[in-house]
Formats: structure tokens, C-alpha cells, sequence
């Protein structure tokens, strides 16, 4: 089986590619479309040379590898995706051969936790619209996309992570659920500037308390995302 998981920053998508690398069967890649998009956009990203010799620039030579045959001979194969990676000239043929999973969190957490990381970000910048797209693509299709809130994952881990796993068709196991401290074998290059709390981590972090007090321009942007992220919570399992 090949997952992917297709979420904005800063929303427990690490943490989430750590559970499932946990499990002795399942290969994962952080992603993989990372240089491809600073490739193609041109933007300055931290760390962008270094992503840029870590991974193919050529996005259809990533997609691919993709649908290819699962790294390490694993059964399964997790793909953690960026949504706002996926700009044109970024293929999306090959996300009709693979589970898609969208990943969601509320937009005012996502904006405060990015803006510490990288100041002033964008509707562009949080992935919500892209996301939202990438949705109705797959719907598109005949399939139905399935939708987890990271919110309810970090109320009761257990039980969220049971239910993708039966959503998806997978077994759930329970090393799932932790994983050990100090990252992966797999993190991106970009990891050292993002990655710290949850390299401190060995699972998922508590519940999360009431949303966050944000300036008026992060805000802003905030009420662009919602719509986007309302439209898929109503369908969140």
C-alpha cells in the first residue's frame, strides 16, 4: 500500500511519518517534493541549498519513484507531502495510484506555530488552498478522500490512529503510537531548522488547549484558510 499524506506545515505531519515509520513494514519519505518546488518557484527558503542537492529536481522523476516500488522492500510506503509544494509543473497523475490522506488542523494554530519558524507567511505559504484543491481532485476522481483533524489525533492518539488504519485498510499496531527520540533515518534536509521539538519527542504531544491570540495580520490569513479547512473538517473521521 502506498499512503499519502497531504498536509500543510506545522501541523503534526512529522510527528504523524514518525508513527507510521515506527511499524516494521512501512518505508517513509519526507517530502519528496521539496526541491522540486524551491526548484521551480524559485523561493528562498532556510536551508534551501541544501534541499536543493538532497533530492531530485526533476518532479517527474519524484513522482516516479512514488508509485514504484516501496524503498527497502517494505510493504507499505507513507509519503509525507507538502500541499503547497504541488504548484504547476508538479504532476498529480500518479496520486490516482496511491491512498490519499489529508491531514488538518485549525488555521490560527497552524499560523502561530509557522510565523516562530518564518515570519509573515501567506495564505500560499499554509497550504489550506492547495490542500482544499488537492480534495476536490480526488474527489474528482470517484474516490473518497479521507480526512483526519490533527486536533483529535492529540486528544486520543490511540483511537484516531486505529480509525485512519481502518480507513485505510491497514492493521493498526500499537508501536505506532511512539517512536524514538532524535528523528529519522528519512528527515529531510530541512529538518534541523523545523524539526526540534519534535526530535525531543518519543510520541504525540498532549491535548492542545484554546486557539491562539494573533495579530491582526496573521489573522487575516487566517480567515482566508477557513473556509478551506471548514469545507474538510465537516468530513474529518
Amino acid at each position: 500500500m502506498k499512503i499519502a499524506m497531504w498536509s500543510g506545515p506545522r501541523n503534526l505531519s512529522t510527528a504523524m511519518m514518525y508513527s507510521f515509520g515506527n511499524r516494521t513494514d512501512c518505508a517513509v519519505v519526507d517530502e519528496p517534493f521539496y526541491a522540486a518546488y524551491l526548484a521551480l518557484s524559485g523561493l528562498d527558503h532556510p536551508l534551501r541549498a541544501e534541499i536543493l542537492t538532497s533530492q531530485p529536481q526533476d518532479p517527474k522523476t519524484v513522482a516516479a519513484s512514488l508509485v514504484g516500488i516501496n524503498p527497502d522492500d517494505k510493504s507499505h510506503y507513507y509519503q509525507k507531502h507538502m500541499t503547497h509544494h504541488m504548484i504547476p509543473g508538479v504532476p498529480r497523475d500518479w496520486m490516482r495510484d496511491v491512498v490519499n490522506v489529508f491531514l488538518i488542523r485549525h488555521p490560527a494554530r497552524v499560523a502561530a506555530s509557522y510565523a516562530i519558524k518564518r515570519e509573515n507567511p501567506s495564505l500560499e505559504d499554509l497550504g489550506f488552498r492547495q490542500q482544499s484543491e488537492l480534495y476536490d481532485l480526488v474527489e474528482s476522481w470517484g474516490q473518497t478522500p479521507i480526512v483526519i483533524d490533527s486536533h483529535d489525533i492529540r486528544d486520543n492518539p490511540k483511537a484516531m490512529i486505529e480509525k485512519l488504519c481502518n480507513a485505510i485498510g491497514l492493521q493498526f499496531e500499537d508501536n505506532m503510537l511512539s517512536w524514538p527520540e532524535g528523528g529519522h533515518k528519512d528527515d529531510g534536509a530541512w529538518a534541523p531548522h523545523w524539526y526540534g521539538s519534535v526530535w525531543n519527542s518519543s510520541g504525540f504531544a498532549g491535548a492542545e488547549g484554546p486557539l491562539p491570540t494573533l495579530s491582526k495580520d496573521l489573522d487575516a490569513v487566517v480567515q482566508q484558510a477557513l473556509p478551506h479547512y471548514e469545507k474538510m473538517q465537516a468530513n474529518k473521521l
